[in-house]
């Protein structure tokens, strides 16, 4: 076979090779318009539930959890020290304010106490006599002042070891009841001592938070509801104060409210959840909780446009079980994802399923 045989040959062959690969990309490319066409895998469409956006009636409801603390709470000590010569109360018991809870020792106080009056007594005849040499100008008046001033300087000490011995005798500060003692009749005490505590339980306040951008809200004399931790009971209480800035650590509103608790059913240190009505919106925004997609700068839903995903930035209000109130981002009428959103893109195509409206 001679050299020109060869070159024909071998441009037959690449003639071959051209043809067979310009053949297989034109038919592939035929392929994938028929399969467009008729919905193959190259144009899967994402199967998705809708939501159609229209305001409702809401009543705004804050849930919180907070604390019960008693109205009033002391820890009784004593003022002086010295030794427990009485104790008049019993633990547990219901105590009176002013009431005599306990007597320290005030013998040698008392003791003092009648000398100084003794002295007083004297300063006193004294002081009538040397008033009526004065005025009768038998003696100076500096001779005059100088008795005057031992009678004041008497009876100042003696007021003043009286407000001391006072404080021997231990009263109640207020109506309430009295816990466990921690000290025994005999015993000495100083003021780092404690002795017992008493507690006002009737009312109770109702310590909680709420997020700050509720503060514009909630009003004192409002009415909360609450349960206790174990107690399917619902008690009512009435807001009565409430903290004038928001923390700036954990961007709450501290409110206090006050339970009647006539009956002691409700006892401090309980944990209590809260409900908090506010007042109702009469056009309020409200979506499914599953169409939110949290991000890092906020919140995110994709509204359906032309049969594609659209993304859109959403600002969320108060949360129930299966609705959540939109605030920013959405106006009536919008049609958003509801479910299937984990497979939504950005212009994705889209196959509605099922629509859901506010009503249903």
């Amino acid at each position: 076979m001679n050299r020109t045989v060869k070159t024909i040959l071998l441009l037959l062959v690449l003639a071959a090779v051209a043809y067979l690969f310009v053949s297989k990309v034109f038919t592939g490319t035929e392929e994938q318009a028929v399969a467009a066409k008729s919905g193959g895998p190259m144009a899967q469409k994402v199967a998705v539930d809708v939501f159609v956006v229209s305001p409702t009636a809401y009543q705004n409801n804050i849930t919180s959890t907070g604390s019960v603390i008693p109205n009033e709470d002391v820890e009784l000590r004593s003022e002086i020290s010295g030794r427990i010569t009485s104790i008049n109360f019993e633990e547990g018991s219901q105590v009176k304010e002013g009431q005599l809870l306990m007597t320290i020792n005030a013998a040698e106080m008392q003791a003092q106490l009648q000398k100084l009056e003794s002295n007083q007594s004297l300063y006193k005849d004294m002081e009538a006599r040397q008033r009526t040499l004065l005025e009768k100008e038998y003696i100076s008046e500096q001779e005059y002042d100088q008795v005057s001033n031992q009678l004041a300087t008497a009876t100042a000490d003696i007021q003043a070891l009286k407000a001391t011995m006072a404080k021997a005798y231990i009263r109640a500060p207020f109506d309430g009841i009295i816990g466990l003692r921690q000290v025994s009749e005999g015993s000495y005490v100083t003021a780092s001592t404690p002795i017992a505590r008493i507690v006002d339980v009737s009312p109770v306040k109702i310590d909680f938070a709420i997020p700050g951008r509720y503060s514009q809200m909630v009003r004192e004399g409002e009415t909360i509801t609450f349960t206790t931790e174990g107690s399917a009971a619902e008690y009512t209480a009435k807001i009565y104060a409430i903290q004038p800035n928001i923390d700036p650590v954990t961007r709450t509103l501290q409110i206090r409210a006050l339970f009647e608790n006539r009956n002691n059913e409700v006892k401090p240190g309980a944990f209590v959840s809260i409900n908090l009505p506010l007042r109702e919106v009469e056009e309020a925004i409200l979506i499914p909780t599953e169409s939110i997609i949290p991000e890092a700068t906020g919140h995110k839903v994709f509204l359906v446009k032309d049969g594609k995903a659209a993304p859109q930035m959403v600002k969320i209000g108060q949360r129930s079980e299966t609705m959540i109130q939109i605030l920013e981002g959405i106006a009536p009428g919008d049609t958003i994802i509801s479910s299937g959103i984990l497979q939504a893109r950005p212009g994705s195509e889209l196959n509605i399923r099922n629509v859901r409206t506010t009503e249903e």
